[in-house]
């Protein structure tokens, strides 16, 4: 691999005080007028854990694994970490690189699915990030929505598998799974892919993969973290919505996996560790939560896998790599195009 070429951790970013979380939220909602009231509100959730998302100590949890399985793999790649909506900012990150004569930069961001919010939105962040930075702004090649990738299952599967040995025997075998992600715009997630339609696809394969995994059949989907007024259509269905429908149905546990995450950020541990955890515990449902990829070896080595391939793309060797699985259909190996997850009109 070229000595001027780097790895680029790409992220959401996330505060690391209470001194941060106006701020980070005014950035993350930047452009979309929403009032300081309504960000007061999910500041709220931010508080309770002391104004600290727990990403940024995620990532750099994930870097540090990173650079040991390159390492292992005898990559020999400078490690680099930039952030959409805190710091490191991915311009500050991006002009460091060039400063440091980086020239081509294999990119990996923390969202695995097609959608504008969780692929497009990177694209142009770092286009405008590379722009700031100007002619000697390094060329980028972002590594595409991975979901569909054995190891990232595999990191899910043995989570649940966790999840579910953790439960009361007399209740295990009977045990719901629930899979969440966060909800998106109904609009957006019809644009979501090539053609339409994939969020909700990926998000319904990797599940029936994990699943399948477990030996189970039966499984549900719903949805988390949504936000925006009320008269706009989002994903559903709520996972609140959907542990009082089981308990209904009388269920006798479940397990919530959260495949829409790779790591316990926030949104993950508010909406699922206590906002749905209380709701299981006042309907009396059993209730275990599946830990994110994190990092996991299993996620760790699918994107030492996923940077070998990229490299191997850069150079113009469509050959994957021994044992390495390629991406499924003829442009998933690829960036998204111009007209793939397009922001909803």
């Amino acid at each position: 691999m070229a000595t001027d070429a780097a790895f680029l951790l790409v992220s959401f970013g996330g505060p690391e005080g209470p001194a941060d979380v106006m701020p980070f939220l005014r950035n993350v909602t930047s452009g979309r007028n929403v009032p300081d009231d309504r960000l007061a509100h999910v500041a709220e959730h931010y508080y309770l854990f002391g104004g600290v998302s727990p990403i940024n100590a995620q990532c750099r949890d994930l870097l540090a694994a990173i650079r040991e399985d390159l390492a292992a793999s005898d990559v020999d790649l400078p490690v680099y970490w930039g952030n959409r909506n805190w710091r490191p900012f991915l311009d500050d990150t991006m002009q460091a690189m060039a400063d440091d004569g980086v020239r081509t930069v294999i990119a990996f961001a923390t969202a695995a699915y097609s959608s504008y919010s969780s692929c497009r939105q990177y694209l142009d962040d770092i286009e405008r990030a590379r722009a700031a930075v100007g002619a000697d702004a390094p060329r980028v090649i972002k590594i595409p929505p991975y979901y569909w990738h054995p190891g990232f299952a595999a990191a899910f599967t043995a989570a649940a598998a966790r999840a579910l040995g953790s439960l009361p025997a007399d209740v295990r075998d009977g045990a719901e799974l629930v899979f969440t992600a966060h909800s998106i715009p109904q609009a957006m997630a019809a644009a979501s892919g090539q053609h339409g339609g994939a969020y909700q696809a990926q998000l319904a394969s990797v599940a029936g993969r994990v699943a399948g995994g477990l030996g189970r059949t039966g499984w549900r989907l719903a949805y988390q973290s949504r936000s925006g007024p009320p008269s706009v259509p989002w994903l559903g269905p709520d996972i609140n919505d959907c542990l009082t429908g089981l308990a209904k149905e009388g269920a006798a546990a479940v397990v919530v996996v959260p495949i829409g995450f790779v790591s316990d950020h926030v949104e993950v541990i508010f909406d699922l560790d206590v906002e749905a955890a209380r709701t299981a515990s006042d309907l009396g449902l059993p209730m275990a939560r599946a830990a994110t990829p994190g990092t996991d070896p299993a996620f760790v080595a699918m994107i030492t896998s996923l940077v070998l391939d990229a490299a191997a793309g850069a150079r113009g060797d469509e050959t994957p790599g021994a044992g390495r699985p390629r991406a499924p259909g003829p442009d998933a190996s690829r960036c998204c195009g111009a007209g793939c997850c397009r922001a909803a009109s």
